[in-house]
C-alpha cells in the first residue's frame, strides 16, 4: 500500500485546471421530498445511494430550509422544524451537521459531515415549512422524468463506438505505453474545462502506466455518470479525476480512500494521502488524514514519520481542537522536537507561526513554571514569544476567566481545549459485550459501570473543586431502565456527572468525548460526542470510518471542560 501511494504521488501531473462547477448531475440521485400531511411542509428526505434517507437536526436552521423549499420549487421556507416534529422516519440518517449558505442549488451541495456519518437517533430528523406564495398552486409545475434508462443507453454508445469522432491518447511520462480510445465530442463537451471544441478531433493525456487499465471505465463513467470503486482502482480514478477536472468523482472516490486510512499503522500511507490531496486540491480527502491524525495525535508524534511531515500538514494539525493528546506541554514538546530535526528547513518566521498554534493557556501551571528554565533552541531563538505565552498562561490560572475574557480576540481559539488524556480526566472500560446479569449492579460487579472525579478545570483555580462522574455502556433496554434512562440503540455510553457540577454552570462547560481504541492496533478509530450525557457507539454503517476491530476494542469517556 505504502509504496503504490508513492507511484501515485510521483505521477500526479503537475498540470493545474481550474475545477469546473459541475451542473449537471443525476435527476434522482440527491433529490429532496417532504413527508407529512401538506405538499409544502413535512420530514425532509433525500435520496441517495439508492434509497431515501433522512437529515438530523444538529445544524438544521433556516439556510437549510429555504435550500430545500426552493429546490422542491416553493419560494422560500417560513420556519424549521426540528426534533422529529413531522415523525420518526426509518432507513438511513444521510445528513448531519449541515452547514449552508442559503444560495445553493441542491441540498447535498452544502458542507455536511459525509453521507450517513452521524450520531443522531431519528428522533432528530429535521423538517420544514415552505411558503406556498399566493399563486403557486396554479403556476407549479410538476417533473416528468423519464431519464432513469438514459445512463444505460450512453453506456453502450461508449461500448459500441458507433458515431465516435474524437480520438483520447493515453500515454505513460515515458512515454513507453500509449492506448487510444474513440469517444463522442458531444460527451466531452458537457465537461468545459476539456476545451472540446467542434474543430478538436484528439487529446493527448499523460496518465502512468500503472492506472492505464482503468481508462476505459473512467471514460464510461463521463457518459453514465456510474462507476464501480474498488480498493485497488480507487486511486487510479482519483487520479483521472483530477487530470479530467471531474470534480464530483473526485470527491467521492476521495471519500473511498477513508476506508484505507486505519489500515496502516505506521502512519506513511496516511502523510502521503494528506500530499496528494493538498497536490490534487482534494479537500474531503485532506479532512479525511487530518481527522484521522488528529485523533491518533498521541501516537503519531512517538513515531519516525513525526520528523517527516512537512510544514503546511503541521500548520494545519495545530489549529485543530480535536487533537487526542495527553496535553499541551507534550505537544508543544514534540514541535519543539520536529523543529530541532527539520534545521535550516523551517524559517525563523515559519517557527514562530507553528509556536502561536500552541495554547500556552491551557498548558499545566506546574509545566509552565519549569517551561522558563528551558535550554531548547526554540526557547532561546523566540524567548520573546515563549514568555509572552508564559504570562498569559500564568493569568488563565490566577484569574477568574471573566476576567481576562474581554481582553482577548472574540474569535481566538486560545482557551478552547483539544482532547485531552491526562491522568485524571479520562476513565476506560474495556468490556463491551458480556451481558451481565441484575444482581450485579447491586454488588458493584460490572466492568462496565466506572466511577471516578476530576477537578472541574484543569487551571490552578479549580483544581481542589471536584466534579464525581460515573461512566456507564447499557447492551439492552433493562440495563438503561434500571439507571431511569431511555436508550434507542445499543450500545450506548453514559457519562453523567453528579454533586457540585451544576455549581459551574454559568462558568464552565463539559464537552466530553468518548474515544474508541483498538486494544491490539493502539489506534483511534472514531470519537464521538456525548448529548444529553449519552454517546451512542457507532457501527460501521454509520461512521466516517470503518471499525478496524469490531470485537477487540475499548472506550475512553474523556471528560473535557471548557470556560463559556
Amino acid at each position: 500500500m505504502y509504496l503504490v501511494w508513492t507511484l501515485l504521488f510521483l505521477h500526479v501531473s503537475a498540470q493545474h485546471w481550474t475545477l469546473f462547477d459541475e451542473q449537471s448531475k443525476p435527476k434522482r440521485e440527491g433529490r429532496v421530498r417532504l413527508v407529512g400531511d401538506l405538499p409544502s411542509s413535512g420530514r425532509v428526505e433525500i435520496y441517495h445511494d439508492g434509497q431515501w434517507g433522512t437529515v438530523c437536526d444538529d445544524g438544521w436552521d433556516l439556510a437549510e430550509a429555504q435550500v430545500v423549499c426552493r429546490q422542491m420549487g416553493f419560494p422560500g421556507a417560513i420556519s424549521v422544524a426540528p426534533g422529529g416534529q413531522y415523525g420518526e422516519g426509518s432507513g438511513p440518517i444521510w445528513l448531519d451537521d449541515m452547514n449552508c449558505k442559503g444560495s445553493e442549488s441542491l441540498l447535498s451541495e452544502c458542507c455536511f459531515k459525509g453521507w450517513g456519518v452521524t450520531d443522531c437517533s431519528h428522533k432528530e430528523d429535521a423538517g420544514v415549512v415552505c411558503e406556498t406564495g399566493t399563486n403557486i398552486t396554479g403556476n407549479r409545475q410538476f417533473s416528468v422524468d423519464n431519464s432513469l434508462g438514459l445512463s444505460d443507453d450512453l453506456g453502450l454508445l461508449f461500448d459500441s463506438g458507433d458515431g465516435c469522432d474524437f480520438s483520447i491518447n493515453v500515454r505513460d511520462l515515458s512515454e513507453e505505453a500509449e492506448l487510444t480510445f474513440c469517444v463522442h465530442s458531444m460527451i466531452l463537451m458537457i465537461y468545459p474545462e476539456l476545451n472540446i471544441t467542434n474543430e478538436s478531433r484528439n487529446l493527448t493525456m499523460d496518465v502512468s502506466q500503472m492506472c492505464h487499465p482503468h481508462v476505459s471505465a473512467f471514460l464510461r463513467y463521463l457518459y453514465t455518470r456510474q462507476i464501480g470503486v474498488s480498493i485497488t482502482s480507487a486511486q487510479c480514478l482519483h487520479q483521472l479525476a483530477f487530470i479530467f477536472e471531474v470534480k464530483k468523482l473526485m470527491e467521492d472516490v476521495g471519500r473511498i480512500f477513508t476506508s484505507l486510512i486505519p489500515e496502516d499503522n505506521t502512519f506513511r500511507t496516511q502523510v502521503l494521502m494528506y500530499e496528494y490531496g493538498v497536490r490534487t486540491g482534494d479537500l474531503v480527502l485532506q479532512e479525511n488524514v487530518l481527522q484521522y491524525l488528529s485523533w491518533n495525535c498521541e501516537f503519531l508524534i512517538s513515531s519516525p514519520v513525526w520528523s517527516t511531515i512537512s510544514f503546511h500538514m503541521m500548520d494545519a494539525l495545530l489549529q485543530r481542537s480535536d487533537l487526542v493528546v495527553k496535553d499541551e506541554a507534550l505537544l508543544l514538546e514534540a514541535l519543539e522536537r520536529w523543529i530541532q530535526d527539520k534545521g535550516d528547513e523551517i524559517s525563523s518566521e515559519q517557527q514562530a507561526s507553528l509556536l502561536n498554534h500552541i495554547r500556552f493557556l491551557l498548558i499545566p501551571v506546574d509545566k509552565l513554571y519549569e517551561m522558563q528554565f528551558s535550554s531548547s533552541v526554540l526557547y532561546q531563538n523566540h524567548e520573546k514569544l515563549y514568555l509572552n505565552g508564559l504570562l498569559r498562561g500564568f493569568q488563565f490560572n490566577a484569574l477568574p476567566f471573566s476576567k481576562i475574557r474581554n481582553k482577548m480576540d472574540n474569535m481566538s481559539n486560545e482557551y478552547l481545549p483539544r482532547i485531552y488524556t491526562a491522568d485524571g480526566f479520562n476513565v476506560f472500560i474495556n468490556d463491551t459485550t458480556i451481558n451481565y446479569p441484575y444482581y450485579h449492579y447491586n454488588y458493584g460487579q460490572n466492568n462496565r459501570i466506572q466511577t471516578f472525579s476530576t477537578p472541574a478545570h484543569p487551571s490552578a483555580l479549580y483544581k481542589d473543586q471536584m466534579v464525581q462522574w460515573q461512566a456507564q455502556v447499557f447492551l439492552t433496554v433493562q440495563e438503561c431502565s434500571n439507571y431511569g434512562v431511555s436508550c434507542d440503540s445499543f450500545p450506548v455510553a453514559r457519562l453523567y456527572g453528579y454533586g457540585n457540577q451544576n455549581s459551574y454552570a454559568n462558568t464552565i462547560r463539559f464537552s466530553n468525548r468518548l474515544i474508541l481504541t483498538c486494544k491490539n492496533q493502539n489506534n483511534v478509530f472514531h470519537v464521538q460526542d456525548f448529548k444529553n450525557d449519552m454517546a451512542v457507539i457507532p457501527t460501521n454503517s454509520n461512521m466516517g470510518l470503518p471499525n478496524p476491530c469490531p470485537d477487540d476494542y475499548s472506550l475512553r469517556f474523556v471528560v473535557r471542560p471548557e470556560y463559556i
